[in-house]
C-alpha cells in the first residue's frame, strides 16, 4: 500500500472502511485544544490530528513537550505515524506538525484552501519564505479525497466557513470537526477571520450534521460552558441537532447568520493569533532566522490617534 492512496487490492471487507478506529485524545490546557491519536491497531498505523507546538509569549520559548508525549503513546503501542492532519491554520496554538514529521517521516496534509489563508497573512507579515501553491505541505487536500490508515480510510470532508482552509476528517464511526462547532453547551466557531462567512459555516456544519444521528464528533477546542466544570470533547451528531445552543432545534441559516455575525461583532482577537498563524501557514515551521541568526514573531502594528 502506498502513503497516499488507498490500495483497491484489498478487499473491501479486509479494508472496513465503516469500521471503529481507536481514537486517543490529549488535551492542552493552555490552549483549550485538542489533538489526537487516530489509529488502526491491526496494522500498527496511526494519524496525529491538530498536534500542538508549546509556546510562551512573554519569552518566546517554544517547547514540544505535547507532541513527545503523543509520539511516546505511539511508541508504546508499537505505532507507526504515517499522517500529520491539520483540520485548517490554527489562530490559537502553534502547529508541532512540522516537528513530527522530522521525527517519524509522516506526510503532513491540510486543506486546500490553506492557499488563500497562505497569501492573506503572508501579505501581511511580509513572510516571503512561504512555499508557493502550497508547498510547506506534503499534501493538500479536496473534498472527498481518501487518505489510507492502515486497512481503514479517512475520508476528508470541506467543512469552510469559520476559515477556508477548514476540513474535517471522517475515519470510520468518527469525525474530527475542527473549528467547525464545539460542544452542544458552548455553540460554533466564529466566522470574523480573513475569507470566513457564517453562512458557508453553517452549510458545512449540516453536512456533517447530516451524518447518521450516533456518529461520533470530536472536537478541536473546549473551553467549559458555563455551568460545567469538566473538559468535554466528544459528543454525537444527535446530541448537536438536539442541543447545540446555536444551531440545535432546528435554527435557520438566515438567523444563524444574524446571530453569528452580532456575536462575532462582539469578540477579540486571540492572544496567540500572530504567533500561531506565523508558523501554522508554513506547515509548522518555525519563520527564518533573520541575519542575526534569531528567529522572530512578527505582530504588524495598529497604529492610533496621534502615537
Amino acid at each position: 500500500m502506498t502513503s497516499d492512496a488507498v490500495d483497491r487490492n484489498v478487499p473491501d471487507d479486509v479494508r472496513a472502511p465503516s469500521a471503529a478506529p481507536n481514537i486517543q485524545a490529549f488535551f492542552d490546557e493552555a490552549t483549550n485544544s485538542v489533538s489526537y491519536l487516530v489509529s488502526h491497531p491491526a496494522s500498527g498505523t496511526a494519524a496525529i490530528i491538530d498536534p500542538v507546538l508549546g509556546f510562551d509569549p512573554v519569552s518566546g520559548r517554544v517547547d514540544t513537550k505535547a507532541a513527545e508525549h503523543i509520539l511516546k503513546v505511539a511508541m508504546d503501542q508499537g505505532l507507526t505515524v504515517d499522517w500529520i492532519l491539520e483540520t485548517h491554520a490554527h489562530a490559537d496554538h502553534l502547529s508541532a506538525a512540522d516537528y513530527l514529521k522530522r521525527r517519524t517521516g509522516a506526510k503532513v496534509a491540510v486543506g486546500a484552501g490553506i492557499r488563500l489563508v497562505q497569501e492573506e497573512f503572508g501579505r501581511r507579515l511580509d513572510a516571503r519564505d512561504i512555499a508557493p501553491d502550497g508547498g510547506d505541505f506534503d499534501r493538500l487536500l479536496d473534498d472527498g479525497d481518501r487518505l489510507p490508515l492502515g486497512l481503514m480510510e479517512i475520508e476528508v470532508l470541506s467543512t469552510p466557513g469559520h476559515t477556508p482552509a477548514c476540513v474535517s476528517y471522517k475515519v470510520g464511526d468518527a469525525v474530527f470537526v475542527g473549528d467547525t462547532m464545539f460542544m452542544p453547551d458552548y455553540g460554533t466557531a466564529r466566522c470574523d477571520f480573513p475569507g470566513g462567512d457564517a453562512r458557508q459555516l453553517y452549510r458545512s456544519m449540516h453536512r456533517v450534521l447530516a451524518l447518521p444521528r450516533a456518529t461520533r464528533l470530536f472536537m478541536c477546542h473546549d473551553y467549559k460552558a458555563p455551568g460545567r466544570d469538566q473538559f468535554a470533547w466528544e459528543t454525537t451528531v444527535g446530541e448537536q441537532l438536539d442541543r447545540n445552543v446555536h444551531i440545535g432545534g432546528g435554527v435557520g441559516e438566515d438567523d444563524y447568520v444574524a446571530m453569528r455575525t452580532m456575536r462575532d461583532a462582539t469578540l477579540t482577537m486571540p492572544k496567540l493569533l500572530y504567533p500561531a498563524i506565523q508558523v501554522n501557514i508554513r506547515g509548522g515551521r518555525l519563520p527564518p532566522p533573520e541575519a542575526n541568526g534569531t528567529r522572530y514573531i512578527k505582530v504588524p502594528l495598529s497604529i492610533a490617534g496621534g502615537v
